[in-house]
């Protein structure tokens, strides 16, 4: 049973030649466009940016997520932080 709680918390990034991004352990994912995508993962936040950044597929069920595009920066945030903030949390962020 701990090995099973264990698998659920594996966070990996797999990226091809700053054009293909494979990550596992999603959560979420709060917001994405052209420029930036914004998702949470097992290990908190993670901010994607580059350039004509595509969402190929996203797993609810596996935490699975696969973008395409010209990706120039990969930035975490918050360790702590595994879902998007509330509408008060914004305003005193």
């Amino acid at each position: 049973m701990n090995d099973e709680k264990n698998s659920k918390a594996i966070h990996n990034l797999i990226m091809e030649n700053r054009k293909s991004l494979f990550i596992s352990g999603v959560t979420d994912v709060d917001n994405f466009d052209e420029k930036t995508i914004l998702l949470y993962t097992q290990m908190g936040e993670l901010t994607v940016t580059g350039r004509d950044l595509h969402v190929n597929s996203v797993s609810v069920e596996t935490g699975e997520m696969n973008i395409e595009g010209d990706i120039w920066a990969l930035n975490y945030g918050d360790k702590d932080r595994k879902g998007p903030i509330s509408f008060l949390g914004k305003l005193f962020r």
